[in-house]
């Protein structure tokens, strides 16, 4: 073989090992891991727990950005938690295109457990535009929160704990046990364009509950369910929540607040551009009676919110005891509620009663503000509003007329 040409066979031997050396090396650091592979059957009836876990196992073990691949098809999944940490992966996807469905034996879900777990990860991404199907309405009537205030709760379909820097893009809940969704411990956490769908009557089936978690954004969301389309619990910091579609359901609400001993504080949470249609509460800030310890909630907004038939489209409510399941006597509020601003809310009210601040006696809110409401009763007589124990402003353009 002449020199030249054996010179050109190297270099394309050289340029073709480097081809084959970059692609493996992306293959190495970016990889894909299909649940199928680890024994996935997506007949809507065998339990895929175990490779689900399989697969979760063997992405979080890999390196770089990884990704969890859920086919389309209807998965059958026992209660399953998938936690880490992943320590040499950068972010982790959940690609999840199919439906997941849960069990409907409750003797699955030990005491503490829900349906799905996502913990202790950092750079989780779940995306795909798959549908988590609680089947919760077997369950419904085993519900005895509403009857007992220390119930044993029905479990979530989806939570989210202990995560850092977390993106969920395009999920889709129906039909939970119990919530939908929860974010608990979590920071640097946002989710959008999520879809949420339960029936009107489906007991304390809250579409998002947020809890101890801080720099939180929720947006582009609808929500139909059966309870707080958002619920903002104790310990949050710095939540945004905009664009979202609520109804029906009984609102966007802070709370409730003060059930339990040592509750942390609320602060920072902005809640804007939305629209609330046909629901039992509009914008609520509610906290128990009896509360057993203080805790405070401020530097609150409520901004650019439409109302349409709205049974109580403004509401503060510190006394909170829902079918008289407070103990003993009932002694007011520990709970203070200070800098709360409602601004540019307007719509029409299902209720005469159409702005509520029903506040503690025994620690009155402070610097209540209300800017900009025009909110008509849908019966044609003036709306009112309600006042007691608040310390509120109200500036023009106001309806209804301000309370004393």
């Amino acid at each position: 073989m002449r020199q030249g040409s054996m010179k050109v066979l190297i270099q394309l031997t050289s340029i073709l090992f480097c081809t084959f050396a970059v692609t493996a090396r992306r293959l190495a650091v970016n990889p894909t891991f299909d649940v199928r592979s680890y024994g996935a059957n997506a007949d809507g009836v065998t339990d895929n727990s175990q490779a689900f876990l399989g697969a979760w196992k063997a992405a979080c073990s890999s390196i770089g950005d990884v990704k969890l691949l859920i086919p389309p098809g209807n998965y059958f999944l026992n209660p399953v938690k998938f936690y880490g940490p992943c320590p040499n992966v950068s972010t982790l996807t959940v690609y999840q295109e199919g439906v997941i469905t849960a069990s409907t034996d409750l003797s699955l879900y030990q005491s503490g457990n829900d349906w799905i777990e996502f913990g202790y990860v950092e750079g989780l991404r779940l995306t795909g535009g798959g549908t988590f199907d609680g089947q919760g309405s077997v369950s419904w009537s085993y519900d005895q929160c509403p009857v007992e205030k220390y119930c044993n709760v029905l479990p979530t379909s989806v939570i989210f704990v202990h995560l850092n820097d977390t993106i969920v893009y395009g999920m889709r809940s129906i039909n939970p046990k119990f919530f939908h969704i929860a974010v608990l411990q979590c920071q640097n956490f946002k989710a959008m364009a999520i879809h949420i769908e339960a029936p009107e009557d489906s007991p304390n089936t809250d579409g998002i509950h947020i809890e101890r978690s801080s720099d939180v954004t929720i947006h582009d969301a609808i929500i139909s369910t059966g309870d707080d389309c958002i619920s903002i619990g104790q310990g949050n910091t710095n939540v945004l929540i905009s664009r979202i579609n609520c109804g029906p359901g009984h609102g966007i609400s802070i709370g409730s607040l003060g059930k339990y001993p040592n509750e942390e504080d609320v602060r920072n949470v902005v809640v804007k551009d939305s629209k609330i249609s046909n629901t039992m509460n509009g914008v609520r800030i509610k906290t128990w009676q009896n509360s057993p310890s203080s805790s405070s909630v401020a530097d609150i907004t409520f901004e650019n919110i439409l109302m349409s038939n709205v049974q109580n489209p403004i509401i503060i409510d510190q006394t909170y005891c829902p079918d008289k399941l407070c103990d003993g006597d009932l002694v007011p509020s520990r709970v203070s509620i200070s800098d709360v601003y409602f601004k540019a809310i307007n719509g029409t009210s299902a209720s005469q009663v159409a702005v509520t601040l029903n506040c503690s006696p025994g620690i009155p809110c402070q610097n209540i503000t209300l800017q900009d409401i025009l909110l008509n009763y849908v019966g044609g007589k003036p709306s009112s509003a309600f006042c007691a124990y608040a310390n509120a402003r109200f500036f023009a353009p106001m309806l209804p007329l301000p309370c004393n």
